[in-house]
Protein backbone atom coordinates (compact mmCIF):
# COMPACT_ATOMS: atom_id res chain seq x y z
CA UNK A 1 0.00 0.00 0.00
CA UNK A 2 1.19 3.46 -0.67
CA UNK A 3 1.44 6.39 2.00
CA UNK A 4 -0.45 10.14 1.72
CA UNK A 5 1.13 12.64 3.37
CA UNK A 6 0.01 15.91 4.31
CA UNK A 7 2.10 18.96 3.84
CA UNK A 8 -0.40 21.41 6.06
CA UNK A 9 0.14 25.63 5.56
CA UNK A 10 2.61 25.01 3.03
CA UNK A 11 4.23 28.12 2.03
CA UNK A 12 3.05 29.84 -1.28
CA UNK A 13 4.54 33.13 -1.82
CA UNK A 14 2.97 34.09 -5.02
CA UNK A 15 -0.33 33.78 -3.23
CA UNK A 16 0.53 35.55 -0.02
CA UNK A 17 -0.91 32.78 2.30
CA UNK A 18 -0.29 29.08 2.89
CA UNK A 19 -1.59 25.66 0.93
CA UNK A 20 -2.36 22.19 1.99
CA UNK A 21 -0.42 19.60 0.15
CA UNK A 22 -1.24 15.97 -0.02
CA UNK A 23 1.76 13.73 -1.86
CA UNK A 24 0.71 10.09 -2.39
CA UNK A 25 3.63 7.69 -2.31
CA UNK A 26 3.33 4.10 -4.17
CA UNK A 27 4.33 1.32 -1.83
CA UNK A 28 7.25 0.86 -4.79
CA UNK A 29 8.89 4.11 -3.52
CA UNK A 30 10.04 2.58 -0.82
CA UNK A 31 10.63 -1.16 -1.78
CA UNK A 32 12.82 0.16 -4.57
CA UNK A 33 15.46 3.01 -3.36
CA UNK A 34 16.85 3.34 -6.33
CA UNK A 35 14.25 4.04 -8.49
CA UNK A 36 12.55 7.10 -9.99
CA UNK A 37 8.97 8.09 -10.30
CA UNK A 38 6.71 10.00 -12.91
CA UNK A 39 4.59 12.69 -11.08
CA UNK A 40 0.84 13.55 -11.35
CA UNK A 41 -0.36 16.84 -9.84
CA UNK A 42 -3.90 17.33 -9.27
CA UNK A 43 -6.28 19.90 -8.03
CA UNK A 44 -8.92 20.08 -5.31
CA UNK A 45 -6.56 17.92 -3.37
CA UNK A 46 -8.93 17.63 -0.84
CA UNK A 47 -11.34 15.62 -3.17
CA UNK A 48 -8.81 13.45 -4.54
CA UNK A 49 -7.47 10.47 -2.16
CA UNK A 50 -9.19 7.99 -0.25
CA UNK A 51 -8.23 8.84 2.77
CA UNK A 52 -9.45 9.77 6.73
CA UNK A 53 -8.58 13.65 6.43
CA UNK A 54 -9.61 13.96 2.54
CA UNK A 55 -13.71 15.38 1.96
CA UNK A 56 -16.17 14.19 3.88
CA UNK A 57 -18.41 13.59 0.96
CA UNK A 58 -17.57 11.57 -2.71
CA UNK A 59 -13.63 11.66 -3.30
CA UNK A 60 -12.02 10.48 -6.57
CA UNK A 61 -10.04 7.49 -4.63
CA UNK A 62 -7.01 8.17 -6.82
CA UNK A 63 -4.78 6.19 -4.57
CA UNK A 64 -6.58 3.31 -4.59
CA UNK A 65 -7.45 3.46 -8.16
CA UNK A 66 -3.66 3.85 -9.34
CA UNK A 67 -2.82 1.12 -6.89
CA UNK A 68 -5.33 -1.51 -8.90
CA UNK A 69 -4.05 -0.46 -12.16
CA UNK A 70 -0.98 -1.52 -11.15
CA UNK A 71 -1.77 -4.56 -9.92
CA UNK A 72 -2.87 -5.38 -13.09
CA UNK A 73 -0.51 -4.15 -14.69
CA UNK A 74 -2.06 -1.28 -16.42
CA UNK A 75 -0.04 1.18 -15.30
CA UNK A 76 3.40 1.68 -13.24
CA UNK A 77 3.39 3.56 -9.59
CA UNK A 78 3.77 7.52 -9.99
CA UNK A 79 3.93 10.01 -7.09
CA UNK A 80 0.47 11.95 -6.93
CA UNK A 81 0.83 15.51 -5.47
CA UNK A 82 -2.57 16.99 -4.97
CA UNK A 83 -3.16 20.85 -3.61
CA UNK A 84 -5.96 21.97 -1.82
CA UNK A 85 -8.18 24.69 -3.19
CA UNK A 86 -9.67 27.23 -1.19
CA UNK A 87 -12.98 29.16 -1.00
CA UNK A 88 -11.89 31.16 -3.93
CA UNK A 89 -11.15 28.27 -6.21
CA UNK A 90 -13.18 29.59 -8.95
CA UNK A 91 -10.84 32.84 -9.11
CA UNK A 92 -7.96 30.77 -8.50
CA UNK A 93 -8.53 28.06 -11.31
CA UNK A 94 -9.52 30.92 -13.81
CA UNK A 95 -7.02 32.18 -16.20
CA UNK A 96 -8.93 34.87 -17.37
CA UNK A 97 -12.06 36.65 -16.09
CA UNK A 98 -15.55 35.47 -16.24
CA UNK A 99 -18.26 37.89 -16.34
CA UNK A 100 -21.00 36.18 -17.01
CA UNK A 101 -20.05 34.98 -13.30
CA UNK A 102 -18.36 38.15 -11.84
CA UNK A 103 -15.21 36.05 -11.29
CA UNK A 104 -11.92 37.75 -11.32
CA UNK A 105 -8.90 36.17 -13.19
CA UNK A 106 -7.00 34.85 -10.48
CA UNK A 107 -4.86 31.77 -11.89
CA UNK A 108 -1.59 33.24 -12.47
CA UNK A 109 -0.23 33.19 -8.84
CA UNK A 110 -1.43 29.95 -8.22
CA UNK A 111 0.37 28.83 -11.70
CA UNK A 112 3.59 30.71 -10.15
CA UNK A 113 2.83 28.63 -6.62
CA UNK A 114 2.48 25.37 -8.90
CA UNK A 115 5.87 25.95 -11.38
CA UNK A 116 8.06 28.13 -9.16
CA UNK A 117 7.64 26.94 -5.52
CA UNK A 118 5.66 23.62 -5.34
CA UNK A 119 7.56 21.65 -8.28
CA UNK A 120 11.10 22.35 -7.26
CA UNK A 121 10.41 21.26 -3.39
CA UNK A 122 9.01 17.93 -4.94
CA UNK A 123 11.85 17.37 -7.22
CA UNK A 124 14.45 18.58 -4.54
CA UNK A 125 12.49 15.96 -1.85
CA UNK A 126 11.51 13.09 -4.13
CA UNK A 127 13.00 10.64 -6.37
CA UNK A 128 10.93 12.14 -9.79
CA UNK A 129 11.68 11.98 -13.55
CA UNK A 130 11.85 14.99 -15.24
CA UNK A 131 10.31 16.23 -18.56
CA UNK A 132 6.61 16.26 -20.09
CA UNK A 133 6.85 12.66 -20.47
CA UNK A 134 6.50 12.24 -16.90
CA UNK A 135 4.91 15.00 -15.62
CA UNK A 136 1.49 15.26 -15.70
CA UNK A 137 -1.78 17.55 -14.01
CA UNK A 138 -5.30 16.62 -13.83
CA UNK A 139 -8.25 17.76 -12.40
CA UNK A 140 -12.24 18.20 -13.08
CA UNK A 141 -14.58 21.30 -14.31
CA UNK A 142 -12.19 24.55 -13.39
CA UNK A 143 -9.55 22.56 -12.16
CA UNK A 144 -9.64 20.86 -15.59
CA UNK A 145 -9.74 23.62 -16.78
CA UNK A 146 -6.28 24.76 -15.02
CA UNK A 147 -4.64 21.53 -15.92
CA UNK A 148 -5.40 22.97 -19.61
CA UNK A 149 -3.91 25.74 -19.35
CA UNK A 150 -0.74 24.67 -17.24
CA UNK A 151 -0.29 22.18 -20.75
CA UNK A 152 -0.61 25.14 -22.75
CA UNK A 153 1.64 27.70 -20.79
CA UNK A 154 4.38 25.25 -19.85
CA UNK A 155 4.42 22.18 -22.32
CA UNK A 156 7.76 21.73 -21.76
CA UNK A 157 7.06 20.30 -17.63
CA UNK A 158 3.66 19.25 -18.08
CA UNK A 159 3.34 16.85 -21.12
CA UNK A 160 0.44 14.43 -19.81
CA UNK A 161 -2.88 16.62 -19.36
CA UNK A 162 -6.51 15.07 -17.76
CA UNK A 163 -9.25 17.06 -18.10
CA UNK A 164 -12.17 15.99 -16.55
CA UNK A 165 -15.45 17.91 -17.55
CA UNK A 166 -13.24 20.33 -18.05
CA UNK A 167 -15.27 24.01 -17.97
CA UNK A 168 -13.70 24.74 -21.74
CA UNK A 169 -16.50 27.70 -22.17
CA UNK A 170 -15.18 29.52 -19.35
CA UNK A 171 -14.81 33.11 -20.35
CA UNK A 172 -17.11 32.96 -23.27
CA UNK A 173 -14.97 29.76 -25.12
CA UNK A 174 -11.68 31.60 -24.47
CA UNK A 175 -9.64 28.28 -24.34
CA UNK A 176 -10.57 27.62 -27.44
CA UNK A 177 -8.08 30.90 -29.33
CA UNK A 178 -5.87 30.67 -26.32
CA UNK A 179 -5.14 27.25 -27.51
CA UNK A 180 -4.07 27.98 -31.01
CA UNK A 181 -1.47 25.72 -32.20
CA UNK A 182 0.11 22.41 -31.18
CA UNK A 183 2.67 22.89 -28.45
CA UNK A 184 5.48 20.89 -30.46
CA UNK A 185 5.44 19.33 -27.22
CA UNK A 186 5.47 15.55 -25.96
CA UNK A 187 1.64 15.67 -25.38
CA UNK A 188 -1.16 13.71 -24.08
CA UNK A 189 -4.46 14.66 -23.80
CA UNK A 190 -7.20 13.00 -22.16
CA UNK A 191 -10.52 14.76 -22.18
CA UNK A 192 -14.19 13.33 -21.11
CA UNK A 193 -17.75 14.34 -20.01
CA UNK A 194 -21.28 13.86 -19.29
CA UNK A 195 -22.82 13.09 -23.27
CA UNK A 196 -25.44 15.84 -21.73
CA UNK A 197 -23.79 16.73 -18.61
CA UNK A 198 -25.24 20.84 -17.75
CA UNK A 199 -25.02 22.70 -14.61
CA UNK A 200 -25.56 26.19 -13.45
CA UNK A 201 -23.51 26.99 -10.51
CA UNK A 202 -22.94 30.79 -11.42
CA UNK A 203 -25.61 31.81 -13.28
CA UNK A 204 -25.36 30.46 -16.80
CA UNK A 205 -26.02 27.20 -18.31
CA UNK A 206 -22.63 25.24 -18.89
CA UNK A 207 -23.20 22.47 -21.08
CA UNK A 208 -20.16 20.24 -20.51
CA UNK A 209 -20.62 17.04 -23.05
CA UNK A 210 -21.19 20.05 -25.93
CA UNK A 211 -18.44 21.74 -25.39
CA UNK A 212 -15.87 19.29 -24.50
CA UNK A 213 -16.38 17.60 -27.73
CA UNK A 214 -16.50 21.03 -29.79
CA UNK A 215 -12.47 20.98 -28.00
CA UNK A 216 -11.25 17.79 -28.61
CA UNK A 217 -12.63 18.51 -32.51
CA UNK A 218 -10.58 22.03 -32.19
CA UNK A 219 -7.72 20.23 -30.73
CA UNK A 220 -7.87 17.92 -33.58
CA UNK A 221 -8.08 20.55 -36.51
CA UNK A 222 -5.01 22.13 -34.61
CA UNK A 223 -3.01 18.98 -35.66
CA UNK A 224 -3.05 17.00 -32.36
CA UNK A 225 -3.36 12.98 -33.56
CA UNK A 226 -4.78 9.84 -32.55
CA UNK A 227 -2.02 9.08 -30.20
CA UNK A 228 -1.96 12.57 -28.51
CA UNK A 229 -5.48 12.76 -27.74
CA UNK A 230 -8.72 11.01 -26.04
CA UNK A 231 -12.03 11.88 -26.05
CA UNK A 232 -15.02 9.90 -23.45
CA UNK A 233 -17.99 11.16 -23.55
CA UNK A 234 -20.59 9.12 -20.73
CA UNK A 235 -24.18 9.01 -21.25
CA UNK A 236 -25.59 9.87 -18.35
CA UNK A 237 -22.93 11.05 -16.75
CA UNK A 238 -23.47 14.09 -14.32
CA UNK A 239 -21.17 16.81 -12.50
CA UNK A 240 -20.26 15.33 -9.22
CA UNK A 241 -17.11 13.73 -8.09
CA UNK A 242 -18.54 10.18 -7.89
CA UNK A 243 -18.98 10.78 -11.97
CA UNK A 244 -15.06 11.85 -11.97
CA UNK A 245 -14.32 8.65 -9.35
CA UNK A 246 -15.88 6.24 -11.74
CA UNK A 247 -14.18 7.47 -15.42
CA UNK A 248 -10.79 8.05 -13.20
CA UNK A 249 -9.35 4.51 -13.98
CA UNK A 250 -9.94 4.76 -17.89
CA UNK A 251 -8.60 8.34 -17.66
CA UNK A 252 -5.39 7.26 -15.76
CA UNK A 253 -4.96 3.67 -17.99
CA UNK A 254 -4.81 6.10 -21.16
CA UNK A 255 -2.82 9.36 -19.81
CA UNK A 256 -0.27 7.37 -17.84
CA UNK A 257 0.23 4.52 -19.69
Amino acid sequence: MGYVHILRDFASPHEGRPRTVRIYTPAAYDTSPGRSFPVLYMHDGQNVFAHPESALFDTWCANLTLERLVAERQAEPWLIVAVDSTHERLSEYSPWDEPRSNVAAGAAPYVRFLVDTLMPYIERTYRVRHGPEWTATMGASMGGLISLHLGRTHPEQFGRIGALSPSVMWGWNRMFSEWSEHTRQWSRIYLDAGTTETVDPVGYVMRYGEATRDFHRHLQSLGYADHELRLVLEPGGEHHERDWQRRLPEAMRWLLE
